[in-house]
């Protein structure tokens, strides 16, 4: 006979955050603002795919910027120079963002009036696949050099994302990245995921990836 109580911690935590993500999408939902959660490995190209795809839309809409990090704050100062609205989010050691720190940092930023709100998540590809950070579309970023059998290593990631930029494909000559083999691990995990081959560095591809941006948010917007 069982003389304790068990308590699923993990369990709880997660319905919590679904609960205060839903609140923070109806919200945002009211402000027709769209939120993107941008999620990768470090030095996967975030910062520069950022880069290249607010240089691309920020002639036709209001855009936001939340920069999370364990610590520093150089990508801010990046995103800063592109004349984008920008705040830096330091997490105190936690390896990823939940809602209610999505919704502080969405306070500190002011995103009223933005048409677009971007999150840089923190880099990893556990962590931040298991917290719902309140945001419409969830997106990541998987970079050549990092190896095309990343969707059976970290299967979670894949599955919970609307759209995958495999980013420098500049580099493919000197890697072995096989694209259809990615493409088709992924679509395995996740088949209605939108895939792009990009590369942040030449632009290659990133036409493709805002023409695809720019549908969202009018979707968003007039849905």
């Amino acid at each position: 006979m069982k003389n304790f109580k068990i308590l699923e911690i993990k369990e709880g935590i997660f319905d919590n955050n679904n609960k205060e993500a839903d609140l923070l999408r109806a919200e945002l939902k009211q402000q027709n603002n769209l939120l993107i959660n941008l999620m990768s490995s470090p030095g996967s190209g975030k910062t520069t795919t950022l880069v290249s795809t607010i240089n691309a839309l920020k002639d036709e809409m209001k855009i936001g910027v939340m920069e999370a990090d364990i610590d520093s704050d150089v990508d801010a100062h990046t995103i800063a120079n592109t004349g984008t609205k920008v705040i830096q989010l330091h997490t105190g050691g936690m390896c990823h963002l939940d809602a209610e720190m999505t919704k502080q940092g969405l306070e500190g930023l002011g995103s009223e009036g933005l048409d677009l709100t971007i999150l840089e998540n923190v880099g990893n590809l556990v962590c931040p696949a298991e917290f719902d950070t309140g945001a419409a579309k969830n997106v990541m970023i998987l970079s050549v050099p990092e190896g095309d059998d990343k969707p059976l290593k970290y299967p979670l990631m894949f599955s919970i994302c609307d759209v995958l930029l495999i980013n420098k494909i500049d580099a493919m000559g000197f890697f072995d990245f096989d694209l259809e083999a990615a493409t088709t691990r992924v679509k395995k995990l996740n088949p209605n995921i939108k895939v792009f081959p990009i590369s942040a560095k030449t632009g290659e591809g990133v036409e493709a990836w805002t023409n695809w941006l720019r549908g969202a948010v009018k979707d968003w917007q007039e849905s």
